[in-house]
């Protein structure tokens, strides 16, 4: 697509919760633009888990799915990155997004469904087994390692608070706070609930057929283990939404309100971006939310625009 293409909602990004808004703005007979440069949050996983109805498939099978789907009720669909959003001025305001390649979008609405993304902690090969033995939340890959040794890394508090979350999925939990000591208090704590801890530097990850089997350490044995789950810093993968005026929380998270709006006029934001319970399901049902928000509004804008022509104001 080059030029300029106008239309009553542009989406920006692709991720479940991006293409539930597609699909149901679709089926509401609007014109929307979804744009995507393909780099999703969860690229390493395996299959995305927790996802009623939907069974061992990965990420991308499930992007491409959803991209057929919008693509039957009239979306379109523009591969590349955003190089700018602005908010244009006057009574008839709406939305200008540039894409790489010259392509254009003129929208009367706006949906960010950008995500945030994952700082991977500094560990040697940490790169080679993410999605393969080291995950981020437990509630969508501990299942899959229930009843095996769990290791939980990050700071001191961050890491008795993960470890002891992690008894859930298994009885057999370390904390590794990789050279830091944990306090007095926190070690009598985890041991209480028979955890244990290795203060040691992490030196190295070690797998087996591909997948994680061994944490070594700058002193000391290596740890057996089934899997690692880390609590680390995440931030917004795109710097639209500040860029356009966007408030946030203190956790650098979006602030919308229930019907997913922001503080700029015309502005939705949906999923992991906006949303502290961040599941592919969770981010689904909130583009659901933005979908019929964003019709709404365009409802009400449509009819009052119609009242007008006819002498009804």
């Amino acid at each position: 697509m080059v030029g300029i293409t106008e239309c009553h909602a542009a989406i920006i990004g692709s991720g479940p919760a991006g293409l539930s808004a597609a699909l149901l703005l679709g089926r509401s007979c609007r014109n929307v633009v979804l744009i995507d440069d393909g780099h999703a949050r969860n690229y390493a996983a395996r299959s995305v888990n927790g996802y009623l109805g939907v069974r061992h498939a990965s990420p991308a099978e499930l992007r491409d799915i959803g991209r057929t789907q919008i693509a039957e009720v009239g979306v379109a669909n523009v591969d590349g990155e955003v190089i700018s959003a602005r908010r244009c001025g006057g009574e008839d305001c709406r939305f200008e997004i540039v894409v790489a390649g010259g392509a254009s979008v003129v929208a009367r609405k706006l949906l960010l469904a950008t995500g945030v993304q994952d700082a991977l902690p500094r560990l040697q090969d940490i790169d080679k087994f993410y999605g393969k033995g080291v995950y981020h939340c437990p509630y969508c890959d501990a299942w899959e390692h229930r009843g095996q040794h769990l290791i939980a890394f990050g700071d001191e508090t961050s890491s008795v608070k993960l470890g002891l979350s992690l008894k859930t999925w298994s009885q057999k939990v370390t904390i590794c706070s990789n050279g830091r000591e944990l306090s007095a208090s926190h070690r009598e704590h985890i041991a209480h609930h028979g955890i244990a801890c290795r203060p040691e530097a992490i030196v190295g990850l070690k797998g087996r057929g591909g997948f994680l089997s061994t944490v070594e350490f700058e002193s000391g044995p290596a740890v057996e283990c089934g899997a690692i789950f880390f609590s680390g810093v995440q931030r917004q993968r795109s710097r639209l939404a500040q860029a356009l005026g966007c408030e946030a929380d203190a956790d650098g998270l979006i602030t919308t309100g229930i019907d997913k709006s922001t503080s700029v006029p015309g502005l939705f934001v949906a999923g992991d971006a906006g949303c502290k319970v961040q599941f592919a399901i969770v981010a689904a049902a909130e583009g659901a939310i933005a979908a019929t928000s964003i019709n709404r509004e365009l409802q009400k804008e449509d009819l009052a625009e119609t009242e007008v022509l006819d002498g009804r104001e």
